[in-house]
């Protein structure tokens, strides 16, 4: 996607991400900019991290939050503030509101994470859970901000909201001049066309990418239609960048201001969350990973010269949560196989099948016998493993083994072996 020429004057421009930067420097971190040793080795180019993973709250939202809240007029900080979010932007509006001394309530998905409902409802803000998406929690918020006189704080359809996002960009330039690809999570847009508005005065010839969710992608096919498009609602572990529509102020920003829209699979930003996690150190969410996924699995053009920065966008994640996405993750990366087989439902075959895996060098982790639903001979019983190897060519190396010892083993999505036959 090239840029396009402006044709009227921006609604954001960089004046505005440098006022932002002063109105938010008593609230915001400066996050540090990390070099990522091995992912710049698997892309075969420069990388660094933009780390908003530790920023206040947990996320980049605070930036954007906090920039909105202290443009208000004192009466409306009197009367309070209203928000809707999966969590991140939750978290920086009742922040923001709690030091400017006003009331908030916000409006939050019933599925969201418990560990974002709990730190907004940690800074005293008023949560109310909605059953449905962001997009019906943004209209549950709407709605009460009107009937309460209420000032709603927009996630990311707000020139304050993008213009204190933007002042990520300003940090990277100043902190990596050398950075010549930014890629950016793409959610609303307001994270995106903030920093592709901020970097670009400041970045000569900087290509600023935003990396979506496949399975919540509406920016492509409302860029080509120049107007938004709501996407299809599926469960995805990006929910922080799950938005079905694009904004009206973010839609022509992001298609001004961005060079490319690529999309991941939760299968790639699993594995981007425990590379960042064993690598890295930096426990990350889902849609924190998004910029680091496409990076890792080459959705992205390395740049001729200079260096990649990845932003992690946020990393306000649930334990259990991200217990579920390391095995993704493993998964994905082939560390981690469920491999099925059949075996003789007599004393001993299923030690001889575990002992060719040991033989292997994998760690069994679960065993599970399969005789209910399965078409098995009278004496044959399915046998469900769950291995840990070092990976892709060691997982195929055990399974190579408990074939050649007469085992007809295959991985899960695969189809069981046709019964009738004792091994």
């Amino acid at each position: 996607m090239a840029r396009s020429t402006p044709v009227k004057e921006e609604p954001v421009g960089v004046a505005d991400v440098e006022r932002a930067a002063v109105e938010i420097g008593a609230l915001v971190r400066r996050t540090p900019m990390l070099t990522a040793g091995e992912l710049s080795r698997r892309f075969g180019s420069p990388v660094s991290l933009k780390a908003e993973c530790l920023q206040r709250t947990g996320s980049f939202k605070i930036r954007g939050a906090s920039n909105a809240i202290g443009g208000l007029e004192p009466a409306q900080l009197a009367a309070g503030v209203c928000a809707a979010s999966a969590g991140n932007h939750a978290q920086a509006v009742a922040l923001a509101a709690s030091r400017r001394g006003a009331a908030a309530e916000v409006f939050m998905p019933a599925s969201a994470p418990l560990a974002k409902v709990a730190a907004v409802r940690a800074t005293g803000a008023t949560v109310r859970l909605v059953e449905g998406s962001y997009d019906e929690a943004g209209t549950a918020a709407r709605a009460h901000a009107a009937s309460a006189g209420m000032t709603l704080i927009h996630p990311f359809d707000d020139p304050a909201v993008v213009a204190g996002q933007g002042t990520i960009g300003l940090e990277v330039a100043e902190d990596r001049p050398a950075t010549r690809l930014i890629v950016v999570p793409l959610g609303g847009g307001g994270l995106a066309s903030g920093i592709a508005i901020a970097a670009a005065s400041r970045l000569p010839g900087v290509r600023v990418i935003g990396v979506q969710s496949e399975a919540c992608a509406p920016y492509p096919a409302s860029i080509a239609a120049h107007r938004p498009i709501g996407a299809r609602d599926a469960s995805t572990i990006c929910d922080g960048i799950a938005v079905k529509r694009p904004g009206e102020l973010t839609l022509p920003l992001v298609e001004r201001h961005l060079d490319e829209i690529v999309t991941v699979s939760d299968d790639e930003v699993a594995e981007a969350m425990v590379l960042l996690l064993e690598r890295s150190k930096l426990v990350v969410e889902g849609a924190g990973a998004a910029a680091v996924a496409a990076v890792l699995h080459r959705k992205v053009r390395a740049p001729d010269d200079g260096e990649t920065c990845a932003v992690l966008s946020g990393g306000n994640v649930d334990a259990g949560r991200l217990v579920e996405c390391i095995r993704l993750g493993e998964t994905a990366a082939g560390r981690r196989a469920v491999l099925v087989t059949v075996v003789p439902d007599r004393p001993g075959a299923l030690a001889g099948l575990l002992r060719i895996a040991a033989e292997g060098g994998a760690n069994v982790l679960d065993v599970v016998h399969l005789r209910e639903g399965v078409d098995l001979h009278v004496r044959e019983t399915a046998i469900r493993l769950v291995l840990q190897t070092d990976g892709p060519e060691h997982r195929n190396r055990v399974i190579e083994l408990i074939c050649a010892e007469g085992f007809d083993a295959r991985l899960e999505h695969a189809a069981l072996p046709s019964s009738g036959t004792l091994r």
